[in-house]
């Protein structure tokens, strides 16, 4: 395992990321299993968890937070906040009022005193920046985050950010975690050069592209990934982004062979290259899923594997646009246009 410094924080974490989205009702594992992940992935060096109050409403939260007790201050634990919580109007969003319950109730479902890093989970146009910095300034006076960032923030949200943290005297953000994997590289053109600017560390969620990248996805071959059932129009073979993507994993599983490497190493490897990427999120299901992820660990490819894959999906693109999550809300809805 390979580690890097997270922005310029100084503390050192793993290449590779344990993404908790999949832990509980969602991915079908319970504590046994969550603990099982847990243990193998600190054995295998990973020793950054990551998860969110959303996860399962707070499901995967209380499993993280049984399978870390009693070594809490071994990992680096992150967890984010901002996405509905629940049908109140006010259980969502980056305002002082709900940030503060949310962490409160967090701590609780994680058993801890505090998080590393606390990170708002999608830009909330209803707040402004200096009511979320000041509020998570707070939180991180009060000793009960050690850091805050953000996710999925379009480039402009965070340069808004840095600027108003410094006009008002406030702690920045100090990571962003977009989605990021060969198959969707638009935050190549302007979210990695802001976050290299800024020094922000980058947590990649996504590297595998939904599972279109982990090997089990080629032409002929019934889809069967857990994915396929809850977002069905990500794996139509009807649409022509869906068309797309797997014209590309054909290129590219022609690649990785021919480099010797399997497509999860090719597509680990790929996100962590990039010199602006600190980690990559990964989301194993089973200790199978986790064991051909941390085979990638190590992987570094060279160039010219990297300007074959840049021939196959050209940088800065999305084969997929239209699942970005960082659409300006006024593209969305046209009464926000009007108004």
């Amino acid at each position: 395992m390979q580690y890097r410094t997270m922005g310029r924080t100084g503390v050192r974490v793993s290449t590779l990321a344990l993404g908790a989205m999949n832990f509980g009702s969602l991915g079908r594992t319970g504590q046994d299993e969550v603990t099982a992940l847990v243990d193998a992935a600190l054995a295998g060096g990973i020793n950054l968890i990551d998860t969110a109050d959303m996860y399962g409403r707070g499901e995967s939260e209380e499993l993280v937070g049984r399978a870390v007790a009693g070594r809490r201050d071994d990992l680096v634990l992150a967890t984010k906040a901002a996405l509905p919580m629940g049908d109140d109007r006010n259980q969502q969003g980056s305002s002082r009022r709900w940030l503060v319950r949310a962490l409160e109730d967090s701590l609780r479902r994680l058993g801890v005193d505090h998080v590393d890093l606390y990170q708002i989970h999608r830009w909330d146009p209803e707040t402004g920046d200096d009511e979320t910095l000041a509020a998570l300034t707070d939180l991180q006076r009060a000793g009960k985050i050690r850091y805050f960032g953000s996710s999925t923030f379009p480039a402009y949200r965070i340069v808004q950010a840095q600027w108003t943290a410094r006009e008002h005297r406030l702690s920045r953000y100090v990571t962003e975690q977009p989605s990021y994997s060969i198959l969707q590289r638009g935050i190549e053109t302007h979210v990695l050069p802001v976050t290299e600017q800024y020094g922000l560390g980058v947590l990649a969620w996504s590297p595998l592209a939904s599972g279109w990248l982990s090997g089990a996805i080629r032409a002929g071959r019934e889809i069967t990934t857990s994915r396929a059932s809850l977002m069905p129009q990500r794996f139509d073979p009807a649409l022509p982004a869906n068309r797309a993507r797997l014209d590309a994993v054909e290129q590219l599983a022609k690649v990785a062979e021919g480099a010797g490497l399997t497509m999860i190493q090719l597509a680990l490897g790929f996100v962590t290259a990039h010199p602006a990427v600190t980690s990559a999120i990964i989301g194993p299901r089973t200790p199978g899923h986790l064991a051909s992820q941390l085979a990638a660990a190590d992987t570094v490819l060279g160039a010219d594997v990297l300007d074959a894959i840049d021939t196959i999906v050209a940088p800065g693109t999305d084969l997929a646009p239209e699942e970005k999550h960082d659409t300006p809300p006024a593209l969305l809805d046209k009464a926000l246009r009007r108004r």
